[in-house]
């Protein structure tokens, strides 16, 4: 599922199909001085320098025509340090590799995303998070970090660091690439501990009018509301005392691999063919997952394969506005005469003190609407879009919107402390690309 190194003529492309970059030279750094080096010298040739994981973002975050940093050599576990309880790796690191070492150590991630293929420092530089009503996003997690910087030196910060590792601190956690490149991140861990998932079909105007009662009573919980039905399927995760009790191999096919990734790809192919056929396509998928409970290590909990490609917008409203922006979202589905095949997914986040988190300063809720890779999506993430600005939504940095540094500057109150660190940190801008002059200003 990674993107490709080289494809035609060196040019990178992301997972969505929807990115594609032609670097002048690619690097593949097997250390943190080699990556130093590579950094120095794109300075002294004038190239720009961007790293890319494995190219889950939507948005063009890690395109480059300079020089493109790619981490495969730089992962695994440097250290655990089991009094503190903490785990240090190495930035390209996937995301599936470090749950599953965790786990064999006996260790675990407090809480997750829903896919795994991420790198750690993709997956933490766009700010990818699960759902959780205290626990928050992977960055999070985070209690320190290491970066080479615009000069080729190497910075380390943390929360116990002097006022300006404070600060890199604060804002590298989410750095969306622009202060540096993140070469290692240490993570606060746990003991492993278990996860009892109720996924269970529900009438969304049920949830709505649950849904602070469902947030409250359970440590995360989300739901999929599939546009042309009343029909939500939702999944509520909650700390178990045990047994385990994992899907059965043969239940476990069925619902994700072939209900989830199988049926799904069929429906999604028909619908690109015959939009007209999408709503009785929707009635019928709504409806083909029943309530199944389980109980697992968290990374099988969490975590789910996602084989059918898409293309996806995904904004953070406030909390307490979440159930007004989705019905504005199905009313405009219903008037709108859009085909929409893929259900809206909806998850929760505590306002946490990352610089640009989507959650920083207030209690979130995340809409995240997606596309069938290969059908026209403009129309459906225009109108969604002007419906979660409506709310003052922040967009997921590695999802697909079209928002400026004016509007962050409005819906971020510490904007400016980011970009002052910024200036601070690549005053030549060495880190620059499109997307960061977009959305960060020149």
């Amino acid at each position: 599922m990674s993107s490709t190194a080289n494809g035609k003529n060196g040019t990178w492309r992301n997972w969505g199909g929807n990115v594609t970059a032609r670097p002048a030279r690619q690097v593949a750094p097997a250390s943190v001085e080699e990556l130093a080096a590579a950094v120095r010298r794109a300075a002294e040739d004038g190239l720009k320098v961007k790293a890319v994981g494995t190219g889950h973002s939507f948005t063009s975050i890690a395109a480059t025509d300079g020089v493109l940093i790619r981490p495969q050599l730089l992962t695994g576990i440097r250290n655990i340090d089991r009094e503190a309880m903490t785990v240090t790796v190495e930035a390209g690191t996937p995301l599936k590799r470090l749950n599953a070492a965790l786990a064999r150590e006996g260790l675990s991630l407090a809480n997750m995303g829903d896919i795994m293929e991420q790198t750690v420092s993709g997956a933490t530089s766009t700010g990818t998070h699960g759902t959780g009503r205290e626990s928050a996003s992977i960055a999070a997690q985070i209690t320190g970090l290491e970066l080479v910087t615009a000069d080729g030196s190497v910075l380390t910060c943390s929360e116990e660091g002097t006022a300006e590792e404070r600060a890199v601190f604060a804002a590298a956690r989410i750095g969306l690439g622009a202060l540096g490149i993140v070469t290692a991140i240490t993570f606060a861990v746990e003991p492993l501990f278990l996860l009892t998932a109720r996924e269970e079909p529900m009438p969304f105007e049920r949830v709505l009018a649950e849904f602070d009662q469902l947030w409250a009573e359970n440590e995360h919980f989300e739901f999929y509301w599939f546009p042309h039905t009343g029909n939500t399927n939702t999944k509520r995760n909650n700390r178990s005392a045990g047994p385990e009790q994992p899907v059965g191999q043969l239940a476990g096919w069925f619902e994700d691999e072939f209900l989830s990734n199988g049926v799904f790809q069929v429906a999604q192919w028909v619908g690109r063919a015959a939009p007209a056929a999408i709503p009785a396509i929707a009635q019928i998928s709504s409806k083909a997952l029943s309530a199944r409970t389980y109980t697992d290590i968290p990374y099988k909990v969490f975590t789910s394969p996602r084989r059918v490609r898409f293309v996806e917008m995904e904004y953070a409203v406030p909390r307490a506005a979440l159930v007004e922006t989705l019905r504005e979202l199905k009313t405009m589905v219903e008037r709108s005469g859009l085909r929409v095949s893929f259900p809206v997914e909806v998850r929760t986040a505590p306002a946490d003190d990352i610089t640009l988190s989507t959650a920083s300063g207030r209690d979130s809720a995340y809409i995240a609407v997606h596309m069938f890779r290969g059908t026209p999506y403009q129309a459906y993430f225009t109108a969604a879009e002007r419906i979660f600005t409506a709310h003052e939504g922040r967009p997921h940095w590695g999802k697909v919107h079209t928002r400026d540094a004016e509007y962050f500057a409005r819906v971020y109150p510490r904007f400016g402390e980011f970009t002052a660190l910024r200036d601070r940190l690549d005053p030549e801008r060495l880190f620059q690309n499109d997307y960061l002059r977009r959305v960060l200003g020149a």
